[in-house]
């Protein structure tokens, strides 16, 4: 009954045993469905691979912030033009990342702005990268209209004031392993407060790895563990948390 919304199983961590990871997340954690993300020139590429040889993973196509700065006119066509993939669900990742600033603040917002326009013309979900960018985050989205498509927004680390802003313009929540760790507090209180019809799990894998596994590779399968910590903080059952996730990200992404 799990969707892991957001997931880098292309990535080289996963090089040696890819396939086995793929298969123990359904087998053994019962992941249903996935959507992997691809970001820059070759991991839209490999997503693309991944995506066409399993029909339950699904593709996101966008430039992400740190390769902004390499984004060109071609890219972006190119990013259009994959709308047309049938498997391709969402555009995204994009937004802004002031933490590393790899990419200049003017280059990131003009390619972030670039990406909401192509959404809006196609009708496509977008998925946002946010590191400690809120505040520009969320008026570039209000500038550029993006709740006309809405999205998610992935590994959500922005307090309650600014979680109301983002469900106000139509975006879900992404949360991931950072839910579980003992220390953080506010990824916990926005679990807890997060409309259930408005929550979707990710694992950002091999990224954020959940307790007991942080700091190791994560794995898509670990997405039950989000499942069964954020439960447990809305005082609800697993099963009735992974219904409720998986409607939204069906409901989101357009799925039967």
């Amino acid at each position: 009954m799990l969707f892991d919304t957001h997931a880098h199983l292309n990535d080289p961590k996963f090089a040696d045993d890819r396939d086995q990871v793929i298969r123990r997340a359904r087998e053994e954690f019962g992941v249903q469905t996935i959507v992997n993300v691809g970001y820059n020139r070759e991991t839209i590429r490999t997503t693309l691979e991944l995506a066409e040889a399993y029909d339950f993973i699904y593709a996101a196509v966008g430039w992400h912030p740190h390769d902004a700065k390499d984004c060109t006119e071609e890219d972006l066509a190119w990013i259009r033009e994959l709308t047309q993939h049938p498997k391709v669900v969402a555009l995204g990742e994009m937004g802004l990342d002031y933490y590393w600033d790899n990419s200049p603040r003017d280059v990131q917002a003009e390619v972030f702005r670039r990406q909401i326009a192509i959404a809006r013309d196609t009708g496509y979900p977008i998925i946002i990268h946010d590191r400690d960018a809120h505040e520009d985050v969320v008026r570039i989205l209000k500038e550029e209209g993006a709740d006309e498509v809405g999205g998610v927004m992935h590994c959500f680390s922005g307090d309650l004031a600014i979680m109301e802003e983002c469900l106000q313009l139509n975006f879900m929540i992404g949360l991931g392993g950072p839910v579980t760790f003992k220390t953080a507090t506010l990824p916990k209180e926005i679990a807890r407060n997060v409309p259930l019809d408005r929550l979707l799990l990710e694992t950002d894998c091999p990224y954020l790895a959940p307790h007991p596994y942080r700091g190791k590779r994560n794995e898509t399968g670990y997405v039950r563990l989000v499942a069964e910590a954020i439960a447990e903080l809305r005082g609800i059952t697993f099963e009735e948390l992974a219904q409720a996730t998986q409607e939204n990200a069906k409901r989101l992404f357009k799925l039967p």
